[in-house]
């Protein structure tokens, strides 16, 4: 399979390695330690300079003000900026929003293009996706219990979410609720686009994960709608299409992810590299010299590589011929890159010893933010569930007799 690229996204892939290992890479401690507020105004000037550097919105097509790229291509960018916890923010291609606006793209009226895609688009706005709830299984969005009820020129919503990432400081939010309780699980949701000044709409408050809260892009709300009464005209696709739409996002995002993840799989190997070889533990040895530290390397090298090659064929394969035929691929590598990232990034960190678990590196940061790489897209477990479940029926369809 020809996974190449074109010269001149080889030539924009080598500066948005300069760009990252040379602006974002520095400013790791002070995203360690500083606050939204402190920070928000020096990522700003790294998105202009993004921008400048034409690196700007690698997700979105040319006529919004992307780059236009293909999706293994996409994939390449993610993988790069992954290196460091910015790099997505800067290029504009973070989620939830790089979702939101493929949502828009394909699904918003002119209207709707125009309030919110086009500012999206360049960064003067940020977006979140309010599906999840507390008492519905995050896996299943058929079973949600937020309402969408029809009143007069207008929907009235009410529900209680969580996991909102990006809630903090956006503009507006995606909340997806049920229209239709009484038809087809797959039919009873719509999409609505709510902005966040809308009366009703509350953040409760910031998650924190693992002790950390966070702020603006980089925190998890909790948030309720309250009798959050919106326009007709704020209904994002067809009425009853929320899980399909809901669905279509999720596909591209998986890859994004997935690049992302083996990003920092690589950086993780990269800072065990590092360490072991600088890192003396008796007179003339280094933990470099250590059998065991030199399998692990092996090993996380090999995970990479290999998990780095199933993402870029499925990204061709949905590319070539649609997410549907790609469906199995896709939940292979959601489970396989995940659980890769996680072991690297715990080799590195024991590599490191008690270094490893404080901020004093990007690695304690990694391991408690992606550790939610296992649960979020669907956990592992359905995923793994998911590709059984459709080998066994193909297998079935061929007959006994025609198995290997």
């Amino acid at each position: 399979m020809d996974l190449s690229v074109s010269p001149r996204t080889r030539e924009r892939l080598d500066r948005l390695r300069q760009f990252v290992e040379r602006e974002l890479v520095p400013l790791e401690p002070l995203f360690l330690t500083a606050d939204w507020a402190t920070l928000e105004p020096v990522l700003a000037e790294k998105r202009r300079a993004a921008k400048a550097l034409e690196l700007w919105a690698p997700n979105l097509p040319v006529e919004v003000g992307g780059l236009g790229l293909t999706l293994v291509e996409l994939g390449l960018f993610s993988e790069v900026a992954g290196r460091t916890p910015t790099g997505h923010y800067v290029l504009g291609c973070q989620a939830p929003d790089a979702g939101n606006a493929e949502l828009l793209l394909q699904h918003g009226t002119p209207e709707q293009k125009a309030r919110w895609l086009v500012p999206l688009a360049r960064g003067d706005i940020r977006g979140c996706f309010a599906m999840t709830e507390p008492d519905s299984p995050g896996s299943n969005p058929t079973t949600l219990a937020a309402s969408a009820v029809r009143d007069g020129d207008g929907y009235v919503l009410n529900g209680h979410k969580w996991f909102t990432s990006s809630a903090d400081g956006a503009a507006f939010a995606i909340f997806m609720g049920v229209t239709a309780p009484q038809a087809p699980r797959h039919q009873r949701a719509s999409l609505f686009i709510v902005p966040t000044d809308t009366p009703g709409f509350q953040l409760v408050r910031n998650i924190p994960v693992m002790g950390h809260a966070g702020g603006g892009y980089y925190s998890h709300a909790e948030v309720r709608f309250t009798d959050c009464r919106v326009p007709a005209s704020h209904l994002l696709g067809p009425e009853g299409h929320g899980f399909a739409l809901a669905q279509e996002r999720l596909g591209p995002g998986r890859i994004h992810h997935c690049m992302r993840w083996l990003g920092i799989a690589q950086r993780a190997l990269d800072e065990l590299i590092r360490r072991a070889l600088a890192r003396p533990i008796a007179e003339g040895q280094r933990l470099a010299d250590q059998q065991l530290v030199q399998a692990w390397i092996a090993e996380s090298a090999a995970e990479i590589q290999a998990a780095r090659a199933l993402v870029l064929q499925t990204a061709a394969h949905a590319e070539r011929e649609g997410f549907k035929a790609a469906r199995d691929n896709v939940s292979m590598i959601k489970f396989l890159t995940a659980q890769a990232m996680e072991r690297v990034l715990d080799r590195a960190i024991q590599v490191h010893g008690a270094l490893g678990v404080t901020d004093d590196t990007i690695l304690a940061f990694y391991f408690r933010h992606e550790r939610a790489a296992r649960i979020y897209d669907g956990p592992d477990e359905v995923h793994k569930l998911a590709v059984a479940r459709s080998l066994l029926k193909q297998y079935e369809a061929r007959g006994a007799k025609e198995l290997p």
